[in-house]
């Protein structure tokens, strides 16, 4: 009897935004799961550490995981999680790294962290991450965050449920993070759904959106 040959499999490394856990990625992790790939759902410790202390916790589970798939790993990441990602990908560059989905991820920083971060609620709930987000950086965590060279994907949101907060933002925004914010230099290709910040990854076309680019390298064929 003659087998076919066995195709490697891609995995998909999933990681939620600052104050959420993994659980907010339940749908779409589904949604990856039935296109064919495996997956590595994290959950790490987003208001404890900084940026860079993070990357470090989240090395050991994303090292194991990409020796144990056989093709390419992507990364799909909500909010925070898309800094994080490439904060991660400039220390620690996955030798099999495929794609990088990111959605409502303030690449040119959070005006809403801009407000909030003189006052000590915000400081003490989100912790040193938190203080990582405004859109003037210092020039340690610029250096975090160095030009990308690896295919993105940036799906941001038109829709806000925070009337007071949203009230900060240039339009069109989230409620958390503007939409002209989410770019970044080098970017693959760019979309906006109409979906508020927190449901991002749980929204229908959003979730589509991201297993075509993981797919195609696009959001829509032709694009």
């Amino acid at each position: 009897m003659k087998l076919e040959p066995t195709v490697p499999q891609d995995g998909v490394v999933l990681l939620h935004g600052i104050s959420r856990t993994a659980r907010s990625f339940h749908k779409m992790e589904l949604a990856i799961g039935r296109a064919g790939y495996a997956i590595l759902n994290l959950d790490y410790a987003s208001r404890r550490k900084p940026l860079q202390e993070l990357a470090e916790d989240i090395h050991p589970a994303i090292d194991s995981f990409s020796g144990s798939v056989g093709g390419s790993v992507h990364f799909v990441c909500h909010s925070m999680g898309g800094l994080l990602a490439r904060v991660y990908l400039a220390r620690h560059r996955t030798r099999n790294l495929g794609r990088v989905v990111m959605l409502g991820t303030p690449n040119g920083g959070s005006e809403i962290a801009d407000r909030l971060m003189r006052y000590l609620p915000y400081r003490t709930f989100f912790g040193p991450a938190g203080q990582q987000l405004g859109t003037h950086r210092d020039a340690a965590t610029a250096e975090l965050l160095p030009p990308i060279d690896y295919p993105v994907g940036i799906i941001a949101g038109d829709r806000s449920i925070y009337p007071v907060a949203g009230a900060l933002l240039p339009r069109p925004h989230d409620g958390r993070v503007s939409v002209a914010n989410t770019v970044v230099d080098g970017m693959a290709d760019h979309m906006v759904v109409h979906a508020t910040h927190p449901w991002l990854m749980r929204h229908d076309e959003a979730i589509a959106a991201t297993i075509t680019f993981l797919r195609d390298g696009r959001f829509a064929i032709g694009s």
